[in-house]
């Protein structure tokens, strides 16, 4: 082909490719929605109990976590380094029962657990019955990108820690004045028990339905359309034996999948560890074809049916969210590229 009908020929393809005069061009695509959630906790958290100041912390507390998250995904970050930054801030708080600020257990100790999974890969980590790791969210991380495992407990991941070149803390940076007077409270009542009192009245008092909650967590949908969930908690006051609750079962208390949804769950952990949580909010979205919101409502109510109660946070791929809850309260707040974003205490009663 001579060079002149070379030029011709590409000029003309070129203008094939080109609207017709007065068409309009094609419509950029929208883009893609993103966000998070967050949770300090659900239980009996009332308003006539809590006094305007300590909500006002506890609101700018998780307003700090959201923002946090929040600015990591605006930006572009992943999902995953959102979760692990929403989640740091109410580790670090006293207010919530997560690193600084959890429970005591019947030794008077802290012990800590945490889970995260990455919804693109489905990878997860976990660390339950830690006693020195400042957050624990970042070691559940380094547990699934940095070995074999998916979790690791007590001194076998504090061993691991060291590996990786945590920072250790002495346990008391968890303890806190009011942490100590609630195991004492426990402590008085678990006695008042075994002498004779009626367990009924027993789970009427608010503090023994409080002692068993209090958890942190955040889902996550980034930019490029991937989820990640985590949670951390300290557990349940006065807890004996080395129990573990749900926070760090993967499919209990924490789950994330690409296909379907991100879940952080708070709650009594022995029911949510029968039922599945997470892991069953998830498999209705995708094997039912269930909305968000119905699944976990739904899996909730197997949680009542068995006598427990609690919350969840969930994000689904398309940045729909469900937060409900069957307590007086949960701890949570909400910011979506959409433009919606809240910060909740209380109940609608």
């Amino acid at each position: 082909m001579q060079p002149h009908l070379r030029l011709k020929f590409i000029s003309l393809a070129a203008a094939a490719l080109l609207p017709a005069a007065g068409q309009a061009a094609e419509t950029p695509a929208a883009p893609r929605p993103y966000g998070l959630v967050i949770h300090g906790g659900a239980g009996v958290i009332e308003r006539k109990t809590m006094t305007a100041a300590l909500e006002a912390e506890y609101r700018a507390k998780l307003t700090e976590a959201r923002g946090a998250g929040y600015a990591i995904l605006a930006r572009g970050g992943t999902a995953l380094d959102a979760v692990i930054a929403a989640v740091k801030i109410l580790e670090d708080s006293p207010l919530f029962n997560a690193g600084k600020g959890a429970v005591l257990t019947a030794d008077g100790t802290c012990e800590l657990d945490a889970s995260i999974m990455d919804g693109r890969t489905q990878a997860a980590g976990a660390i339950a019955g830690v006693r020195h790791i400042k957050n624990p969210i970042t070691l559940a991380r380094a547990v699934m990108e940095k070995s074999a495992h998916v979790m690791l407990t007590g001194d076998g991941a504090e061993k691991f820690a060291k590996q990786q070149g945590f920072e250790f803390v002495p346990n008391d940076y968890f303890q806190t004045d009011a942490r100590r007077q609630q195991l004492e409270t426990a402590r008085e009542r678990a006695k008042q028990k075994a002498l004779g009192r009626p367990t009924s009245s027993l789970e009427a008092d608010p503090f023994s339905r409080t002692a068993r909650y209090g958890t942190v967590g955040c889902v996550a949908l980034d930019q490029a359309g991937n989820l990640a969930a985590g949670t951390s908690t300290g557990g349940m006051t006065n807890k004996q034996f080395g129990r573990v609750g749900d926070a760090p079962i993967i499919g209990a208390g924490t789950y994330a999948h690409n296909a379907t949804c991100a879940v952080s769950a708070t709650g009594w952990g022995e029911y949510f560890i029968r039922v599945g949580v997470a892991r069953d909010i998830a498999a209705q979205v995708e094997y039912q074809g269930a909305t968000l919101a119905d699944a976990a409502s739904a899996t909730l109510a197997k949680v009542a049916a068995l006598g427990g109660d609690g919350g969840v946070i969930c994000i689904d791929r398309a940045g729909r969210i469900a937060l409900p809850f069957n307590t007086a309260g949960m701890y949570r707040g909400y910011q979506l590229s959409t433009g919606a974003a809240a910060i909740e205490i209380f109940g609608a009663n």
